[in-house]
């Protein structure tokens, strides 16, 4: 699509004629943000050799009335002196959301000279006018009818192919060690768009500059994807044995049933270590570029959110199981009830779609109660799934929490390598402490761990005070 823009930004250098302005609109296609819409602009520009004339949304709207029709004229008068020549508009639906009544008079004036300025009486010949959106529903229906924005460009998500070429792109200005594949990184960054590869480089840029490298090695990108996924290390934070032991054995459960389960997503970290609000998490990438999920992966996936609560019940009894497993809870029931009310997998309540976050909307009590029993049979055959296996491999699931416990973090691969053939890693122990973390005798207890060995670090108070 930018070959096809900049051939037409070219047509009267080219072929010495001039033609009725065109527009594009560039949407990300979802909810995501980043995906490099500004981006295809910018090298819209640099490749056609035209004048590029850049400008938001935003910068049209000011306190005073008519300033923003005033500035939209302007940018259209100057863009075509210099004709030919690219506008492009970034966030336009902040000047192109839907008309209603209710809106200010100076709102709808800013919209409707943009709308006369695309295709009014006057054409403006040799003008591209380019905009940017993440919200395309939320845009005017007349901004979007054929003969203005009627030619929509969807910037997707880089698949592999692409998220090598945007990580060599950043790559090339910064120094990168031999031991790095850029291959591997992009097969390993799957969903990241053009604006989380950028951070993914800039946090590797910064790591081995606090560690003093020369360049930037494998280790320090697996540091900053890490990161990236499943947040900052919380190394100051105070865990207790036990606090650490039902983490590990919560964990040990959701990565032996990804393991075992055959359609599960293969593992990419388990820790317990904690980062952000979690005290753990395992963290599974799909080995390529995945467009849509079947009903065997769904299953598999909610098999591995049940894992976590199923092995505390089976360690520490019933009594004893937390609130920890509440979001696995809540993607479970989730990923239930799309199937159920979006993707047609049950058979009583049949191929059909209700509309609806809960997929109840406009159905009758009779249908609200088939769905939510329908989900409650896939949640719980998914829990009885998760059981059986754990029971049947309580000797694999101890070593696996046992070994978090030791190492705080294991690869994909060495989690297979425990749970298949019962091989700890080859590394050298972290934890000794069986998984606490920080000074825990602040806590109250006895433990006098901690590299301040109970003291303060300001002369006079707790230990220090005589």
């Amino acid at each position: 699509m930018s070959d096809f823009l900049v051939l037409y930004s070219r047509l009267p250098f080219l072929f010495c004629f001039n033609f009725s302005n065109l527009s594009f609109l560039f949407d990300s296609g979802n909810d995501k943000t980043g995906t490099g819409k500004t981006m295809l602009a910018k090298a819209i520009a640099g490749e056609a050799g035209v004048p590029f004339f850049f400008s938001s949304g935003s910068q049209f709207e000011e306190v005073y009335v008519g300033l923003g029709a005033k500035r939209v004229r302007e940018l259209f008068e100057t863009a075509k002196k210099k004709s030919p020549a690219i506008i492009f508009i970034d966030e336009i639906d902040a000047i192109g959301g839907t008309r209603k009544l209710k809106d200010q008079s100076a709102l709808k004036m800013t919209l409707n000279e943009l709308l006369v300025q695309l295709d009014g009486f006057d054409e403006n010949n040799g003008i591209i006018v380019i905009g940017a959106t993440n919200f395309m529903e939320s845009l005017d229906s007349a901004l979007l009818r054929p003969g203005r924005f009627d030619k929509h460009v969807v910037v997707p998500l880089p698949d592999v192919g692409g998220r090598k070429e945007i990580l060599e792109m950043y790559a090339s200005k910064t120094k990168l060690n031999k031991d790095v594949d850029l291959n591997i990184l992009a097969r390993g960054t799957t969903g990241f768009s053009g604006a989380d590869l950028f951070n993914l480089m800039n946090q590797a840029a910064l790591k081995a500059s606090v560690d003093g490298l020369n360049a930037i090695d494998m280790a320090v990108l697996e540091f900053a994807k890490d990161k990236i996924l499943m947040g900052a290390e919380r190394k100051t934070a105070v865990i207790t044995k036990e606090t650490a032991r039902c983490t590990a054995y919560h964990e040990a459960g959701h990565a032996l049933v990804a393991t075992l389960t055959e359609g599960a997503l293969p593992i990419h970290k388990a820790t317990i270590m904690p980062r952000g609000n979690s005290l753990g998490m395992v963290t599974q990438l799909p080995e390529g570029d995945q467009t849509s999920q079947s009903l065997k992966q769904m299953l598999a996936t909610m098999d591995v959110m049940m894992g976590g609560r199923v092995a505390e019940e089976l360690v520490f009894g019933a009594d004893n199981v937390t609130s920890g497993a509440s979001s696995d809870i809540m993607q479970a029931t989730r990923i239930a009830r799309n199937m159920v009310t979006k993707f047609g997998f049950s058979e009583q309540v049949g191929i059909v779609y209700h509309g609806g976050a809960t997929g109840e909307e406009h159905a009758s009590d009779e249908t609200r109660a088939s769905i939510d029993s329908e989900v409650k049979k896939l949640t719980d055959a998914a829990y009885q799934r998760a059981k059986a296996l754990l029971t049947k491999n309580s000797s694999r699931h101890k070593l696996l929490a046992q070994t978090l416990l030791e190492y705080e973090t294991l690869t994909g691969e060495e989690v297979r390598d425990l749970v298949q053939r019962g091989k700890k890693p080859n590394r050298p122990i972290i934890n000794k402490d069986g998984g606490s973390r920080g000074d825990t005798s602040i806590l109250g207890g006895n433990d006098k761990k901690g590299s301040a060995g109970g003291k303060s670090r300001i002369p006079g108070f707790g230990r220090d005070k005589q």
